[in-house]
């Protein structure tokens, strides 16, 4: 069974934005996250589109309207702003795309380059005569808007300040792909936990923030080491979850498990960053897993409700299912163990 009992309609079949929405009655639009390549080629504006549809292209790309593309060799405030994000905004209130409502969609990054779109979107538009877009909420998968204490680490490596020994420097490699330098950390910058926390923290936008967040890892586990409590092998549960302080929390939820466990979390995530709900919780969804068309073990819920803007309210269905052995009881999103999360998403929208 299905989260939400309506059908599903055809994705996009090419790769141009449709005028309507793509799913359900509300536009989506894109936000990608960090792409650590991008910090040696330091790609042009055709390239960061490029790689913008290419991030994407596993699931969302057919289902979205519209995509903010940015590049990672720069700052949040500086030209991904500037350049990026200040023209996208012009384009979507002169087509009018939310004009009954968007949804933005964000991973990683995105979810801070959301964060500081939202509060100043407004008055950008306002003082240019332009109308302020409509957003209903985001739908956060593996959000950094926390920061990563990966981000720290790689600012040290890069800088040659603090200790690093073999293992950090193997997990960092492992990250980028590269050991970064001083000349090219970008964004990198953005991402350590306290410039991250930093950054438009009370944005004046109150939009719901839906989270959506795993505790795989697509790294043998060994970034595991360097990132406090549960992680998506990438982002500590403290981000993703959307918690009000850094921390050691091994959920989103005070009652819930990542494995779908249900039970006192005493390291539970209790106080949350203004608006931030998180909503689905995949114990073997990984960071870059969660907005792909692979299926990676059963989801569960950290709530079973999030309200829109608008006053809609989307529902998540679940079970509740009592293990012969123990006796303890497990609760899984219904249709969990054969769709994706990102799909669970998809069909709250319709």
């Amino acid at each position: 069974m299905k989260t939400v009992t309506k059908s599903i309609l055809a994705a996009l079949a090419t790769l141009s934005f449709s005028a309507h929405a793509a799913i359900g009655e509300h536009p989506i639009i894109l936000i990608h996250g960090f792409q650590a390549d991008q910090l040696q080629t330091k790609p042009g504006r055709q390239a960061v589109e490029q790689e913008g549809a290419d991030y994407w292209r596993d699931f969302w790309l057919a289902k979205a309207d519209d995509r903010i593309d940015w590049p990672s060799q720069e700052r949040v405030a500086g030209k991904i702003s500037s350049d990026y994000i200040w023209p996208k905004l012009q384009a979507l209130s002169k087509n009018q795309t939310c004009r009954n409502g968007c949804i933005f969609v964000t991973h990683s990054t995105g979810d801070l380059v959301a964060r500081y779109m939202l509060d100043n979107q407004a008055n950008w538009l306002e003082n240019a005569g332009l109308q302020p877009l409509n957003v209903l909420a985001t739908f956060d998968f593996a959000g950094a808007g926390g920061g990563s204490e990966l981000g720290d680490l790689a600012i040290n490596v890069a800088e040659g300040s603090g200790w690093v020994n073999g293992a950090l420097k193997s997990a960092i490699k492992l990250w980028l792909g590269e050991i970064p330098n001083s000349s090219n950390t970008g964004v990198l910058n953005d991402l350590k936990v306290a410039n991250a926390r930093q950054l438009a923290p009370l944005p004046d936008g109150r939009i719901p923030r839906v989270r959506f967040t795993g505790d795989g890892s697509d790294y043998f586990n060994l970034t595991a080491g360097f990132l406090p409590g549960h992680d998506d092998g990438v982002v500590a549960s403290h981000s993703t979850c959307g918690a009000s302080q850094a921390g050691d929390f091994n959920s989103c939820s005070m009652s819930v498990a990542y494995d779908g466990k249900l039970a006192t979390q005493s390291r539970g995530v209790s106080d949350f960053m203004p608006d931030h709900y998180p909503l689905l919780m995949g114990e073997d969804y990984s960071h870059g897993g969660l907005i792909t068309n692979s299926h990676s073990g059963q989801v569960t819920a950290a709530n079973q409700q999030a309200t829109l803007t608008n006053g809609k309210t989307l529902t998540v269905n679940t079970t509740d299912e009592k293990y012969w052995l123990t006796g303890n009881y497990y609760r899984y999103v219904d249709g969990s163990d054969k769709v994706t999360m990102s799909q669970l998403a998809v069909d709250l929208l319709n």
